[in-house]
């Protein structure tokens, strides 16, 4: 029963915290997991960590007394702790990009109930001068229909605050509990802390535009095959070849290439970058035309190689080293250093015994063509007796 008694009902919060902390650890654990299920089930966002807690006791009895006890006291209202603690089990979700917490919170506001919202980010761009720490909290319980799910019952009547703030948010965050005095302070001093939390806020909306800008030069690399192979004949850099001009390879162009060789892999973007990286290290002026050029002449052989090494070996040739082996195939000069020795060793001896048997081969059709004539000619010389015979 509610009451007026703080010492009784601090006493009774005291002895619900340590029966249900059992529970509220599991209620973290649960929610947790529902809400990555449900963030990667829709696609709004990647989450770089999700973690919670549970408030520290003697916190929350504070925090009541802070923000409820006096306003509740004044107005003869009786209560209980719990009830007006919806932060007591805490989670934080950190994203990557500002306009994911928006597709978060879409997402979430159709599964929980919410029970209310603080919008630090609306804060903060709404006034005037204003920088700091930009976040959206949002305090959330389960929704009608979750709660009579039998794994979710036990936690039907518990609350929680769910933080969402982007990485370089988390990052000020963190660093601004660190500056000890923030406001009856030199003016000097608070235009310093200003200045620091206004460039976080620029990196947070740079991040965002690297992001975008990516996606726009992936697109540009969208041409159709036909016209890249048209491409591939190119030797001179900023030749004009009718309507086409001659690009440099980079990252988006190779991905763009190796995906139409390797359409079922899953080119991870780091390595694409750092192996774009290396093939302009070994020729700075090479072309997207000039690279699917290689592809386009060595991928048949290469492949067969990689079948009698892959039969002959327990290890196996993943896209990159085949890209790596039509590269060398192409210009041994040029990429004499893409390969391993081992390697090198390796593709040179398939390579000599591949060259020596298409030599036995044509001196066997040599041979069966000689063969061949010879028959002719004895066959020749055979009806020309006859013939000498009949007359």
């Amino acid at each position: 029963m509610p009451s007026l008694d703080f010492d009784v009902e601090k006493a009774l919060f005291r002895d619900y915290y340590e029966e249900s902390r059992p529970l509220l650890d599991n209620a973290i654990d649960s929610f947790s997991v529902l809400i990555t299920s449900l963030i990667n089930h829709a696609g709004a966002g990647a989450i770089s960590k999700i973690e919670g807690r549970v408030k520290d006791k003697e916190e929350c009895i504070k925090k009541f007394t802070r923000k409820y006890r006096t306003a509740l006291e004044m107005k003869s209202e009786p209560y209980t702790i719990k009830d007006h603690l919806t932060d007591m089990l805490g989670l934080r979700l950190v994203c990557l990009y500002e306009d994911d917490i928006e597709k978060i919170r879409s997402v979430l506001s159709e599964q929980f109930d919410v029970v209310d919202v603080t919008d630090k980010i609306s804060q903060i761009e709404n006034t005037e001068g204003s920088f700091g720490y930009k976040g959206l909290h949002l305090d959330l319980r389960l929704n009608a229909g979750r709660r009579v799910l039998p794994e979710y019952a036990r936690y039907a009547d518990l609350c929680f605050e769910l933080q969402i703030r982007t990485v370089i948010q988390d990052s000020w965050s963190i660093l601004d509990h660190k500056i000890k005095y923030k406001k009856s302070i030199p003016n000097r001093l608070k235009r310093r802390i200003n200045t620091l939390a206004a460039l976080f806020e620029l990196a947070d909306r740079e991040f965002r535009e690297i992001r975008d800008s990516t996606v726009a030069e992936i697109e540009k690399e969208d041409i159709s095959y036909e016209e890249l192979s048209r491409e591939s004949e190119a030797q001179v850099p900023h030749q004009e070849l009718g309507s086409f001009r001659y690009a440099r390879l980079n990252a988006f162009s190779f991905l763009k290439i190796a995906k139409h060789f390797f359409s079922g892999y899953e080119f991870e973007p780091h390595k694409v970058d750092g192996f774009t990286d290396e093939i302009l290290g070994l020729s700075p002026g090479i072309s997207r035309g000039k690279f699917n050029f290689y592809m386009r002449e060595n991928i048949t052989s290469v492949k067969r190689y990689q079948t009698e090494f892959e039969q002959n070996s327990s290890d196996t040739l993943n896209p990159f080293t085949i890209i790596r082996h039509c590269l060398y195939a192409g210009d041994k000069e040029l990429f004499a250093n893409i390969l391993t020795n081992a390697a090198q060793e390796s593709f040179e001896k398939w390579l000599r015994k591949g060259a020596g048997n298409k030599a036995e081969q044509q001196v066997g059709r040599n041979s069966e063509a000689y063969s061949a004539a010879r028959d002719v000619i004895a066959s020749l010389d055979s009806a020309a007796t006859m013939s000498d015979v009949s007359r």
